[in-house]
């Protein structure tokens, strides 16, 4: 498997003290390599983005924004995200690498890959939200379309949030399968993502929300799991997409899921045995939020480790 690695992502990041803060990327890394998980994968470099790429999916004058905002380095880019000198290009090297990675594995030998800085569901086409500037994973998506030709993609995300990004900027696209378990919204940010958002128009019957409740353990997950994962496979994918914040982890100080990492290995090892079962092309894993470092370390490493025995059965 690609495993992306590099101090450029850590560049996204705002500030230490903050929960997105640029430290999350070093405790990953920590725990992958106390794990010696590092030589079990190929690593990749971290590879800077371009606006063409950003373009795919955003708004040119969200873009423009993004730009100026970067060079003045303060503000808001909205409530919750703010302004650091440098975020235009730190935003595209999460960009770059997501690319870098779907173009790897649409061509290469790899069957799956993950980059930890990434993930970024709530960001709009034309605009910021929820420490989102670019959606890389609503650009994947347009990428895999447009550059590789691949029609029927998968989109499963098991972030405590919903991806309402994503979700939206897709609700009423048929060759887009969303499987989206989170916190229910009744109770957690972006307060979306409700059971009956089942797709629209076309796509009706294309997408799956699950909503969790407040304190949601393994045993909860395992169960709606389940459903989850045939509705992938029924969709029967070209490529598959995992974005698994491990804010969905128990202890996490801005949610209250109550799973632990064997969630997130579970989901990743179930989507790449659909891919290595199918005519899937790769499993991109994602990893979006997550706020308590231990977990962090914990559910990334989990995914990293679930997709190498895919990979290498006998290991």
């Amino acid at each position: 498997m690609l495993l992306y690695a590099g101090n450029s992502l850590a560049r996204y990041g705002f500030g230490q003290g903050h929960p997105f803060g640029p430290d999350r990327y070093q405790v990953f890394w920590n725990a992958i390599c106390q794990q010696g998980l590092e030589q079990r994968c190929e690593i990749a470099a971290p590879v800077d983005g371009c606006a063409e790429q950003v373009l795919l999916f955003h708004t040119p004058d969200y873009l423009s924004r993004v730009k100026a905002l970067s060079v003045e380095g303060t503000g808001m880019l909205d409530p919750d995200t703010p302004v650091f000198p440098g975020i235009y290009q730190a935003a595209l090297t999460v960009v770059g690498s997501v690319i870098d990675a779907v173009d790897r594995l649409v061509t290469d030998t790899h069957s799956s890959a993950f980059i930890p800085i990434a993930g970024l569901h709530h960001a709009r086409r034309d605009g910021s939200a929820g420490f989102c500037v670019f959606n890389d994973c609503g650009i994947a998506v347009e990428h895999l379309r447009k550059r590789h030709r691949v029609r029927r993609i998968a989109y499963v995300d098991i972030d405590a949030h919903h991806g309402d990004g994503l979700f939206y900027a897709f609700e009423g696209d048929p060759e887009v399968t969303v499987v989206d378990l989170h916190e229910d919204g009744r109770y957690l940010y972006p307060g979306t993502g409700h059971a009956f958002e089942t797709g629209s128009g076309a796509a009706a019957g294309t997408k799956l929300n699950i909503p969790l409740p407040p304190g949601a353990t393994d045993a909860v997950f395992f169960q709606c799991w389940e459903h989850a994962r045939s509705f992938v496979a029924q969709s029967d994918p070209e490529f598959v997409i995992l974005q698994c914040g491990a804010d969905s982890i128990a202890g996490d100080p801005i949610t209250s899921l109550a799973l632990s990492e064997q969630a997130h290995f579970r989901a990743a090892r179930d989507l790449a045995e659909i891919v290595r079962n199918g005519c899937a092309r790769g499993l991109l894993a994602l990893g979006g939020g997550g706020y308590n470092r231990d977990n962090i370390a914990r559910g990334w490493s989990a995914v990293v480790r679930a997709l190498i025995e895919a990979e290498t059965p006998e290991g």
